[in-house]
């Protein structure tokens, strides 16, 4: 594997309709390759940004059949990139799955993944998001070693789960991949925080492309895609409009950060016993 090879987020503000979506991304992973990168990343629902269970029952198709993966399956061929779809939306029997796909440099698919964790939650601000309603979650983590590095898959959500990082880092990976579509309220809170402790426990890269902005369904998400190495250090950071970030990404910072601290191999099992003090 090389040490070092440029790694780009595309952000993006993805709409209703698919093919504009589509465009936009083939456009990002273009203007990435151009810059240098050979490993690129779209956001969660790279395709289509829509709310309404309907509307999205009436648009999305099998993954044989969806036009903006045909599309970055072609594009990775034409730039010679790792192309990272952070997900697509794609039918699986009654409910669809958020599905991310990791498209080699000659447009095969190396390794998909359903994202594990859906975000059911009522917020502060009167937002309310039911995804087991419309989705349905996967049941394996993915860990996808490539010439360019050893990459663990994650979506959005599953950035709430550390004992999911730990153990795609424990399986190898050196670099962990969160693309998301975060809300604005969420992103304000967590969005770094939780982006810098998954890389720093892990001592691996952490990137992560995000969806940014207003939506055409109404919501507004938090943007900010991120490159943070091993010890924590964010290489590269967007706000909130589309565009591509990149930075270098060195793999030889993950055994430095591993040997200084090497909580990986100090894990330890244990027990948790239930007390009931009495006053």
């Amino acid at each position: 594997m090389p040490e070092h090879f440029i790694a780009a987020c595309v952000q993006m503000r993805s709409g209703r309709d698919p093919a504009a979506n589509r465009d936009a991304a083939v456009a990002g992973l273009r203007e990435a390759a151009g810059q240098g990168a050979r490993y690129i990343q779209t956001p969660e629902m790279t395709s289509l940004v829509e709310r309404s269970r309907e509307r999205l029952f009436a648009v999305v198709t099998d993954e044989n059949s969806d036009p903006t993966l045909t599309a970055l399956r072609q594009t990775a061929r034409e730039v010679g990139a790792w192309v990272q779809v952070g997900s697509i939306a794609v039918r699986n029997g009654e409910k669809i799955a958020n599905r991310a796909f990791l498209i080699d440099p000659e447009g095969g698919i190396a390794a998909s993944y359903d994202k594990l964790h859906l975000f059911d939650v009522d917020l502060p601000s009167g937002e309310s998001w039911r995804e087991s309603s419309t989705y349905t979650g996967g049941g394996c983590a993915v860990v996808a070693v490539t010439p360019l590095a050893t990459f663990g898959l994650t979506i959005c959500y599953d950035i709430r789960f550390p004992a999911l990082y730990r153990a795609l880092a424990e399986a190898g990976a050196t670099v962990l991949t969160g693309p998301a579509c975060f809300t604005r309220q969420t992103g304000e809170a967590h969005w770094q925080v939780l982006q810098r402790a998954r890389a720093i426990e892990t001592g691996s890269f952490m990137i992560s492309a995000a969806q940014g902005g207003v939506h055409e369904d109404g919501r507004e998400t938090y943007g900010h895609s991120i490159i943070v190495d091993p010890w924590g250090r964010v290489l590269a950071e967007g706000g909130t409009e589309p565009g591509v970030i990149l930075a270098e990404i060195d793999l030889s910072l993950v055994a430095d950060a591993r040997a200084r601290i090497p909580s990986l191999r100090h894990a330890r099992p244990f027990s948790v016993e239930r007390i009931a003090a009495k006053s």
